[in-house]
């Protein structure tokens, strides 16, 4: 007899406009990437602790700002919610003339995964640690090059980082995408680079691909054999990428929580863990005011390195 009450009173908590209609989970990448199948291992569990449908859309392009940008100049209501990526931290230093502002319109509502990056080399290239590969740059500058997955990428700004670090000046190559990065890789147009483990693992074990470091604090899962860079003397280049989910800002409060909770409770369930280890994620536990610390410290230093690099996306 108590539960058609207490029932009345959740759905009384919610927006108004998220008991109306299902929750729309805006994807900023296409399907298949790592943002886009996190938002799909995690949308079941979402729906079932919220207790309304959450339907993903993928809407890519602009490195994230298309799908940011629909989700700030939203309504404020807690019916749409957006999951993206690094590109939170990056592109307010590269993109001009939007029509959002990434701090102002978006609030952070919970960092959810972490995906850190290795330093890999093709199989060719007379390398076997890191050590090895900066001797290597140094000793050969005109064929010093490394590839992306574009300008302002979280590949482009580690590579960067640790050259800036190491006084090694090299070419940036862009590619449009994981694999054609990893493509240039094979041939040897830009024969090193840092990409995700989980795209690298199988290259690695046919032996066509050499791992030299991860950019985590820490080893990798997915390759527990590869030591960190600050293993390997280079400390404080942890440029790795990350997926948060955010909603537009002025969206209550209360809601934004209640969605935190949820959204940490899915990423930790037990029969999700070992499917993101399989992709190479690492689960983090930020919500709201922790999440926004760290959007807060990431967008200033990557600002920081764009501006001492010289980044443009004109080139």
């Amino acid at each position: 007899m108590r539960r058609r009450p207490l029932l009345a009173a959740a759905f009384a908590a919610l927006p108004a406009r998220a008991q109306e209609r299902a929750i729309r989970l805006v994807i900023a990448f296409p399907p298949g990437g790592s943002t886009d199948l996190l938002a799909r291992l995690v949308t079941p569990g979402l729906a079932a602790r919220l207790g309304v449908a959450v339907t993903p859309e993928n809407r890519s392009g602009a490195s994230g700002a298309v799908a940011a940008g629909h989700v700030a100049l939203s309504p404020p209501d807690g019916a749409t919610l957006l999951m993206d990526s690094g590109g939170q931290a990056v592109n307010p230093h590269l993109l001009r003339g939007l029509a959002f502002d990434y701090a102002r319109d978006l609030a952070p509502v919970a960092l959810l995964a972490r995906l850190p990056l290795v330093l890999v080399a093709r199989a060719g290239l007379p390398v076997r640690d890191l050590a090895g590969l900066l001797a290597w740059l140094r000793a050969h500058p005109a064929e010093a090059r490394y590839g992306s997955v574009g300008i302002g990428a979280r590949t482009h700004l580690a590579m960067a980082a640790l050259l800036r670090r190491a006084g090694i000046a090299a070419e940036h190559i862009p590619y449009r995408g994981g694999a054609e990065q990893i493509q240039g890789l094979l041939r040897g147009d830009a024969p090193m680079g840092f990409t995700s483990p989980a795209l690298a693992l199988p290259l690695l074990r046919e032996g066509r691909l050499l791992a030299l470091a991860v950019s985590g604090a820490a080893r990798s899962p997915l390759l527990p054999g590869v030591p960190s860079l600050a293993e390997q003397g280079v400390p404080g280049v942890e440029i790795g990428d990350w997926i948060g989910l955010l909603a537009r800002a002025g969206t209550p409060a209360s809601w934004i929580a209640r969605v935190a909770a949820a959204a940490l409770e899915a990423v930790a369930a037990p029969d999700i863990a070992p499917r993101l280890a399989a992709l190479g994620l690492e689960p983090a536990a930020e919500g709201p005011e922790g999440f926004a610390r760290f959007l807060a410290a990431e967008r200033e230093a990557m600002g920081a390195l764009i501006a001492a690099e010289g980044i443009r996306l004109d080139g």
